[in-house]
This record gives structure tokens, sequence and C-alpha cells, in this order.
């Protein structure tokens, strides 16, 4: 009963790492030439292997993926993009602040994920905790650098501060 529970918990998170990867992209593509862009292109990246650790993780644990939770994954970080920004042909400089947010949220869930394992991990010896440690170390770094982003992008959309991203963004 246990596992099939934690078969349900790995798989949202799984659809969570997709629309995550997807995003993480799109931020990044879109603010390459800025000043942050390779700390974006280095997170996403990072997004990316993340998620193919919780896919070997929980191939290890005998979880299999549920494709139609990776494909709701997909279908979500592509109807984000369809939000009202206050531009209308344009990207505005809140669509990068909201995206910020979304993805430091979604790293924030994966520390979660990873903590959660941690967890498990003192019960089954098929989980490798310092691995698991790694994972939650490197989320927390992620947290980090989205959280001077987003408040860089906050001073520069809510009070005029100097710009950080891109000249398309603020």
């Amino acid at each position: 009963m246990h596992a099939d529970k934690l078969g349900i918990y790995l798989n949202d998170h799984l659809m969570g790492a997709t629309f995550g990867v997807g995003l993480a992209r799109r931020i990044a593509g879109q603010n390459r030439h800025s000043v942050r862009g390779p700390d974006l292109w280095r997170i996403a990246e990072e997004i990316a292997q993340d998620r193919e650790a919780l896919l070997e993780l929980m191939e290890t644990l005998g979880v299999p993926a549920r494709r139609y939770k990776i494909y709701g994954g997909w279908a979500a970080e592509r109807m984000g993009r369809l939000k009202p920004n206050g531009a209308l042909y344009r990207r505005s400089g809140l669509s990068t602040f909201i995206e910020l947010e979304t993805l430091r949220l979604g790293v924030e869930g994966k520390t979660l994920i990873w903590g959660t394992l941690l967890v498990v991990a003192t019960r089954d010896g098929r989980l490798d905790e310092s691995r698991l440690n790694g994972l939650l170390d490197r989320a927390q770094g992620q947290i980090d650098t989205l959280e001077t982003m987003r408040r860089a992008a906050a001073g520069a959309i809510f009070t005029g501060e100097a710009r950080t991203f891109g000249s398309d963004d603020a």
C-alpha cells in the first residue's frame, strides 16, 4: 500500500519536473544575452539532470513513470505561456518575474521530494542517502540563485531600479 502512495507521489513530482525543465529552458533561452544568461542555462541543465535523477530513482524503487503525468507537465508548461502579462505583442518584465517565481517554487518542491526520499532511504537500502543529500544541496543553490534574480527583477519592474535581464524583459 505504501509503495502505491510513493508511486503516485513520485509521478506527481515527475510531472512537476517535466514542467520545470520546459520553463527553465524557456527562461534561459529568452535571457541568453543577459548578464544572468549563464546562470540560467546552468540551472536549466541542472533541473534537466535532476529530472533524470528522479527517473533513475523511480526505476531503482520499481516505480513506473506514468506517461500521462509526463504529458500533463509538458502541456501545462506550454499553456502557461498564454497568461496575460500586460503587453499584447511582446514579453513584459512581469513575464520574467512571474516565471522566475514559478521556477523558484518548483525548485522548492524539488527540495521536498529529496527530503522525503531521504526519509524513505532510512528504511530502504536501495536509495543512496549521499546522492539524495547532493541533490538537496544543489536544489538549495538553485533556490539561492533564483531568489537573487527574482529580487533583481522585482526591483526593475516595481521600483524602476536598473535592469538585470535582457532589453526585452523590463
